[in-house]
């Protein structure tokens, strides 16, 4: 059994204790343990990640919850917890902005955090830099109003973005820019990556005219976005794409939210021009922050369209002018927050310990036998369970798996019902679009004609939208695993599957309007 390395954060040592009922990750036998662990023998080198569950993690079994939305959010240690009560504990801290004992204090944990990201990346100092931010939302937002779209320039996206990313067609419509989506291929949800080269190949509208050259003496003609890891169907899109967008001359956004919890991303190696993170879907704690990793020679190409406070070196009322701060600084608009972003690195440490390879392959096994025994299930007409969309094995995939639940008529069973049925039996997961209307569209099968019929615009509300485009119900049904996941949570989870929902016409009375997706 693979031991923790030392940590700079304690790890708590005994079982977990509070509850008497005996819950599926404590117990000593679980039903079809052994074929499991035939199926996918590398499982048992995770065995450290049973232990933190048994310890850092023991909340989840003293109250009985399935927890399966690692991709919404992570899950904090105790032990973050604790390391970040005993600092603020221990000493005063302050505002960043000023010289003051307080303020020094502050400071120093703060670029402390941003040398232990860098590192945590592989990502060299003299190229990239760090930007603290609200989530990974508001570094997708940075790049968005800063971009120098202009007529000419081209955005160019995968339909599989996440809205965040999906949002910065705005700032480049605004601008006159081309904007080109890259659409989803079934039944896997993939694009091609001929679409990909064509995409970037087409010339704008009017003259193309690349701006801005960069130290290499090349040049940009816009920005390509796209998701290292689909947040609707766990679909991972090449990293080879990045060199490929610089090639045709492209700035590249590498979206890393859903990516970065499972698996190791290397800058040396990998090298996009911004590449968005959110810090709680990692390890769970500080919720509230977020981080942009961009390379320095990019981040000197946006155009801020404001200053803030923090954000410059100098400006004046009565002269009309600003000079924008260096680097990181010109874009942490007002105070950092100073108090949880040294929670990072404890957060970071806490991931080194264990190591991102036992996280990746712990998801990557628990992953497949969660789709090896969905897939498998009939009812006894013949009808599949669930009707999977995205791939149906662990390749080129993350641990984020979407799907619907049919009844025995290959009904699809209306996502209010899974909710319901969830909450029910104390099962966090989640249903809907999960903000990824493209990926959504793809896996329902729909076109642009028939998202561009007239009066969809002007819909009050979702159902009026789904009547109109035909749609059986509003979105699917998502399970995500993660660090602490266990064997005994997939078993749990398929238990509650076939048990709810095999050869069953599940009760649709009484479910509530759909306000969103």
């Amino acid at each position: 059994m693979k031991r923790m390395r030392d940590l700079s954060v304690p790890v708590a040592s005994g079982t977990a204790t509070g509850g008497t009922a005996t819950h599926p990750a404590r117990s000593s036998v679980i039903p079809g343990q052994t074929a499991f662990v035939d199926a996918y023998p590398d499982y048992v080198d995770t065995a450290v990640l049973d232990e933190l569950r048994a310890t850092e993690y023991r909340y989840l079994d003293d109250r009985n919850h399935l927890y399966l939305d690692y991709t919404g959010g992570g899950l904090p240690a105790e032990a973050q917890v604790k390391a970040h009560t005993r600092r603020v504990e221990g000493q005063c801290f302050g505002n960043p902005h000023s010289a003051n004992p307080t303020s020094e204090a502050s400071t120093a944990l703060v670029e402390r955090a941003r040398a232990a990201v860098l590192r945590f990346f592989n990502a060299s100092p003299e190229e990239y830099t760090a930007v603290f931010t609200p989530n990974a939302t508001g570094a997708c937002h940075l790049v968005g109003e800063a971009y120098p779209f202009e007529p000419g320039t081209r955005f160019v996206q995968l339909a599989d973005n996440h809205n965040s990313v999906n949002g910065i067609r705005e700032f480049a419509r605004a601008r006159g820019a081309q904007i080109d989506t890259v659409d989803l291929v079934p039944p896997e949800l993939r694009a091609a990556e001929a679409e990909v080269r064509a995409s970037l190949d087409r010339p704008a509208p009017s003259a193309l005219r690349p701006f801005s050259p960069d130290g290499d003496g090349g040049a940009r003609f816009g920005l390509f976005a796209y998701p290292a890891q689909s947040n609707f169907t766990g679909v991972q899109h090449p990293l080879e794409w990045i060199d490929l967008a610089h090639r045709h001359g492209f700035d590249v956004l590498l979206d890393a939210a859903a990516y970065a919890p499972a698996n190791r991303i290397d800058l040396s190696r990998t090298k996009p021009d911004f590449m968005p993170v959110s810090w709680y879907k990692l390890f769970g704690y500080p919720t509230g922050l977020g981080c942009l990793v961009a390379r320095r020679e990019a981040l000197a190409r946006l155009e801020r369209p404001w200053f803030a406070g923090g954000t410059i070196q100098a400006a004046s009322v009565l002269g009309d002018w600003y000079h924008l701060a260096d680097g990181a600084a010109a874009f942490e608009d007002g105070t950092v927050n100073y108090l949880s972003i040294p929670d990072v690195e404890v957060g970071l440490r806490w991931l080194s310990a264990i190591g991102m390879d036992t996280v990746h392959t712990r998801v990557r096994c628990l992953t497949g036998w969660l789709l090896d025994r969905l897939t498998e299930a009939r009812h006894s007409t013949g009808t599949p369970l669930v009707r999977v969309y995205g791939p149906t094995s662990t390749e080129a995939r993350g641990g984020t798996v979407a799907f619907n639940f049919l009844d025995p008529a290959g009904r699809v069973v209306d996502e209010r019902v899974v909710a319901r049925d969830a909450a029910a039996a104390n099962i966090s997961l989640r249903t809907g679009c999960f903000c990824n209307p493209g990926a959504g569209e793809a896996a329902f099968e729909l076109h642009r004609e028939d998202l561009r019929l007239p009066g969809l615009r002007t819909a009050s509300t979702l159902d009026e939208v789904l009547a109109a485009v035909g749609m059986p119900t509003a979105g699917a049904i998502r399970v995500s695993v993660g660090l602490a996941s266990t064997l005994g949570d997939v078993s749990r989870f398929l238990e509650f599957a076939l048990s709810t929902y095999l050869d069953r016409f599940p009760d649709t009375r009484d479910l509530p309007s759909r306000l969103a997706c």
